[in-house]
């Protein structure tokens, strides 16, 4: 769990977090505007969400080791490449790659892994490490790169990222993600399944087997309505994440004030997560995230207390407790629902329309904020 933590606080830090920070220089240096220089960003989420499934059906059948180590040396490469792009075109390509290795090593991946590798006392307390490790990943890695591009240059700032990177992504995937030895069964996790489902809790089964799983949960309106939860509080959170510090100054407040409280985001994250593994322990977890959804559908309120700066830090407060639960909800309700045998297939089943739906929403909300002729 200790290089999973690390390893995805590194990949987020370096493969999403860094672009923002990248991205004044980058426009500048590439006489491209900013508005299209982002679209790379977009282009690689895009991918990761498209690339999902694929993943998720080589981690069922294949376990992580492979795939990680191989995702983190095209992470890498790409990097490398990034830092010496000419054009707004190579750039798109470049982010290309990008995607397809976010795919293979981020979140989704190493909650595969988790979700085959232990049992579910065991499991929601090694989920929570790893995201309460890599929630701190923009707090790092955002500073850093802005301290590396200051001193050397965005392109420089990439290679030592790369490197970075590359250094401690490709031996940790390499010697960690191990698949189970032959004739050895992982301890089967007490989850409760639906009657359809074969043998549920086992780290690996037959791809028959797998695939049987997958059908079922996919004729099922409970593994849809879960895809609908998920998908529309990612919404949520991408746009929020977007929009609030731009929000917050159009209610009035100084630009280093909204920084300031929309900062609070990253800290709250984490509280949520441990909030909610706590609580997972004395009650259902589909109760729990509901309470917290329910708190954060009370900050939009903001419009109407977010012009003091009391009412602006509650509502982001409120928002904030849920900002990371999806993260660490999803996993427990699927494996509860429907045990680890196919975890990652339908887990990358439901990463495709929410990362999509991420990925374009804060553009959409700034198109119906235009529609409707709002400031």
């Amino acid at each position: 769990m200790a290089a999973l933590a690390v390893t995805q606080t590194i990949g987020f830090g370096v493969l999403y977090y860094s672009f923002s920070v990248l991205l004044t220089p980058m426009s500048r240096d590439l006489g491209a505007d900013a508005s299209h220089v982002s679209l790379a960003l977009t282009t690689s989420v895009l991918i990761a969400a498209l690339g999902a499934p694929v993943a998720g059906r080589w981690l069922d059948a294949r376990g992580g080791r492979v795939l990680m180590t191989a995702g983190s040396v095209l992470g890498t490469l790409a990097l490398l490449a990034w830092s010496q792009v000419r054009t707004v075109a190579q750039l798109y390509t470049v982010f290309v790659a990008v995607g397809v290795a976010s795919a293979m090593v981020l979140y989704e991946a190493a909650f595969a892994f988790i979700v085959a590798r232990f049992a579910a006392p065991t499991r929601a307390r090694a989920l929570l490490a790893v995201t309460v490790v890599a929630g701190f990943a923009s707090s790092i890695f955002m500073p850093l790169t802005g301290v590396l591009t200051s001193a050397y240059g965005w392109r420089q700032a990439l290679v030592i990222l790369a490197v970075l990177y590359g250094a401690a992504a490709i031996p940790l995937h390499a010697l960690v993600v191990r698949r189970p030895r032959a004739g050895r069964t992982l301890p089967p996790a007490p989850d409760p399944a639906p009657a359809a489902t074969p043998v549920p809790g086992r780290a690996r089964g037959g791809a028959g087997e797998r695939a049987a799983l997958v059908r079922t949960a996919t004729r099922q309106a409970a593994f849809w309505l879960l895809g609908a939860v998920f998908t529309l509080h990612g919404i949520g959170v991408a746009t929020i994440s977007v929009l609030l510090i731009t929000y917050l100054i159009h209610l009035g407040h100084p630009p280093l004030l909204a920084a300031s409280v929309a900062g609070l985001l990253g800290v709250l994250s984490v509280t949520g997560r441990l909030i909610t593994t706590g609580l997972q322990r004395r009650l259902p977890a589909a109760l729990i995230a509901a309470a917290i959804f329910a708190l954060q559908a009370v900050a939009a309120a903001l419009p109407l207390i977010g012009a003091t700066t009391t009412g602006a830090i509650a509502a982001v407060v409120l928002f904030g407790l849920g900002f990371g639960v999806g993260t660490i909800t999803k996993p427990y309700l699927l494996t509860e629902r429907y045990g680890t045998t196919a975890y990652a297939s339908l887990s990358g089943r439901l990463a495709l329309p929410a990362t999509v739906a991420k990925a374009a929403s804060p553009a959409a909300a700034l198109a119906v904020a235009h529609a409707a002729e709002y400031g």
